[in-house]
């Protein structure tokens, strides 16, 4: 019988509001947290948009024992400074040699602090603390196919009880957000007008994508969105898309195949910004992990 696999998700973390406001994601976000916490997940493995590393083969794992929050924008310190972060250092170290037994150059970094792509997420997702957490860079080079190979390789991590994430943007160019209303009157959720048709139109290629095929055939889907004409309104720049890449690789082998994502929520931000949240797969509960939550 073949191991059962722990679900992934494709998280788009949208503005650093998110944090301190409500929305249909927070309420998935803390949704997809409590269900991975019944089930007696081991551990999160995550890749986020705002870290990037140099070299055409190279990758980077967050080893910093006490590593601080990048501070942000629009959310009240409050909100984020007593959060205690919880880097699962053993899992990280796993995490490189499986990468470079499979040809890729990774390396820790002990001196890198968590960016708010992935402290927003993981604070919403578990509030009661920070589960033991892995962080993985992208490379700066955003090649679709060499992150499509790193979250295959690191799918083998599912069948050991590890969540994995990737969080990022189903739309997001910060070029064509309508940042008026944040900016007069905090209000990130204000839609004076409705989003461009280019960013409706790469977003429902992005849900059809995800949703309609599986196994390798949600591979291919995912890296054919960035040869899309509108992907560049929709993704002014690479590295919010990429994680979306990375979850493809994780979540499209042969093994996959028939399970494809489920939208979960969605909020529109600053006009133009669709948070849009994807899951692929379920949690096994055995009964002992029900009665332990």
């Amino acid at each position: 019988m073949a191991p059962s696999l722990s679900p992934v998700h494709f998280f788009s973390h949208g503005s650093t509001m998110m944090l301190g406001e409500e929305s249909a994601s927070a309420d998935y976000w803390k949704k997809c947290g409590d269900e991975a916490l019944a089930a007696g997940m081991k551990g999160v493995i995550m890749m986020g948009a705002h870290w990037d590393t140099k070299g055409d083969n190279r990758i980077e794992v967050a080893t910093k024992p006490n590593p601080g929050k990048n501070p942000i924008a629009f959310s009240h310190p409050s909100t984020y400074e007593n959060y205690q972060l919880n880097p699962d250092l053993p899992s990280a170290e796993k995490v490189i040699s499986h990468l470079r037994e499979n040809g890729i150059d990774a390396h820790g970094n002990d001196q890198f602090d968590w960016i708010h792509d992935t402290f927003l997420i993981l604070i919403r997702m578990f509030p009661g603390g920070c589960p033991p957490t892995v962080l993985i860079s992208q490379n700066a080079r955003y090649d679709p196919h060499w992150h499509m190979r790193i979250g295959s390789i690191l799918r083998k991590f599912r069948k050991e009880g590890y969540l994995v994430v990737g969080t990022g943007g189903a739309v997001h160019n910060l070029y064509r957000n309508d940042f008026d209303q944040m900016l007069k009157y905090r209000d990130n959720f204000a839609m004076p007008s409705p989003p461009d048709p280019e960013m409706l139109e790469f977003r429902q290629a992005f849900e059809d994508a995800v949703t309609r095929n599986s196994g390798p055939g949600l591979r291919r889907a995912v890296t054919r969105l960035m040869k899309r004409p509108d992907y560049r309104d929709a993704h002014g720049t690479d590295e919010h898309f990429i994680p979306a890449v990375f979850v493809a690789g994780a979540a499209g082998d042969d093994e996959d195949e028939g399970v494809a994502a489920v939208l979960g929520a969605e909020d529109w931000e600053l006009r133009n910004m669709a948070n849009s949240q994807f899951s692929w797969g379920s949690w096994q509960i055995s009964a002992p992990a029900i009665a332990a939550a």
